[in-house]
Order: C-alpha cells, then structure tokens, then sequence
C-alpha cells in the first residue's frame, strides 16, 4: 500500500522512510507541505503520515485543504506537541490518530496497520474472507483460495486485488483502476480486461463482479 510521509526532520524521515518500506509499503517522503500536497494531487496514496510543524503548508493546513477538496485520504499526525488544545485542531478536522515524537517504530507499525485495516478493509483481523472461499491476508497482501493455498499472481494482479480488496463490495471505475495499478503508465481498456481475465483464470470467473458502464468489485462473504 502506499503512503506519503511528510516530516522535515530529516533523522526521523529516513528512519520512518526505511522502516516502513522494509515492511512492504510504498513510501513518498517530504519535507515541505506545499510539496507533500501537490504530490497528493499527482498520485493516490492510501495513508498520510503528517508531521504538523514543517515548512511550507502546516500540516493541520495541508489536512483543511484537502478535506475543503474532499479527499478523505486517512491521516496520522507525527508531533511533539502535547498541549491538549493543538490535538483536538487534528480530530476535529477528521484525523484518524496521533502518534508522539520520540516514538518506537514498532508503535507506528501497529497504529499504520491498524488506521489500513480498520479504514479499508472493515475488520480488525488480518483476514478478510471473499466470496467462495477466498480469503485475503491484509498484512501481507496475498490471496488465497479455498484451501488456503496463495493464489500465484503477477505485480499488477497483485495490485489490483488490492485495489479492488480495499474497495470491497464497492465497484472500482475502469479509470480509476488505471490511475492506481498503472500510476503514469500508458494503459488502455483492453489492458485492464485482460488483467481481470488472467485473475479470474487464476480464482474463478465470478471472483471479479463487473457492471458495463460502472466497473468492477469483489464481495465480502456474508
């Protein structure tokens, strides 16, 4: 999954940077608002990690403004501060946590799983069962079948499971699919229907759920 990372010490942007990416998740880091909040506008990001006093845009005004845009991307706030006043600003605005300096960064682990389950997928636990028998494991971003054996998937299978995992029982545009699988690359339809196909190949033809003019989604089971 991706986040972004905005925070201007530069000991604690490596550290975060190449901890969480040692985890498995993609990671933009910043030093300055403004550049942390034209990149959210560039690319799709699944988490914001913000530190609130940083050059720039603030962090607290980086969130007003996307939220004035309505992005509901969720948000952890990195501070030092400790005046009860300056927390409540971030959970009026929405914030989904707080996490203080200087912190273990075991404790951002567990928070930044949790904020992903919670948020995207609806459950605290690390799997999340699909329908007929599939189930996905959140932490490590891999599917199974039905007798529990990992489903072999290329990268961008991978991503669009994710994708369409995170989005649960909700249709995913083909748009917005080539937006977040394919980021900049040039992509077609065509492309993208033949990634369903070759998933579909790999689970079953009623894995994926599409509706002509809407897109497509994988159910939850009941």
């Amino acid at each position: 999954m991706k986040i972004l990372l905005l925070e201007d010490d530069v000991a604690y942007n490596q550290s975060i940077k190449e901890y969480l990416e040692s985890l498995g998740y993609q990671v933009d880091a910043f030093e300055d608002g403004m550049d942390a909040y034209y990149a959210i506008y560039e690319k799709s990001y699944h988490l914001l990690l913000l530190d609130i006093r940083v050059p720039g845009l603030d962090g607290y005004e980086l969130m007003k403004k996307l939220k004035a845009d309505n992005k509901d991307t969720p948000v952890i706030f990195i501070t030092s501060l400790t005046d009860i006043n300056n927390l409540s600003i971030g959970y009026e605005l929405g914030c989904s946590d707080y996490i203080k300096k200087p912190f273990a960064l075991k404790e951002l682990k567990y928070r930044v799983e949790q904020i992903l389950k919670l948020y995207y997928f609806h459950t605290n636990s690390d799997k999340v069962l699909l329908f007929e028998g599939y189930s996905y494991d959140v932490k490590n971003e891999l599917l199974y079948d039905n007798s529990d054996i990992v489903v072999d998937l290329t990268n961008k299978e991978k991503q669009l499971v994710l994708l369409l995992v995170s989005n649960i029982n909700n249709y995913v545009s083909i748009d917005r699919i080539k937006d977040e699988v394919w980021n900049d690359s040039y992509v077609n339809d065509v492309d993208v229907r033949m990634c369903i196909k070759n998933i579909r190949k790999k689970t079953s033809k009623d894995f994926i759920v599409s509706q002509r003019g809407v897109g497509y989604r994988v159910v939850k089971s009941k």
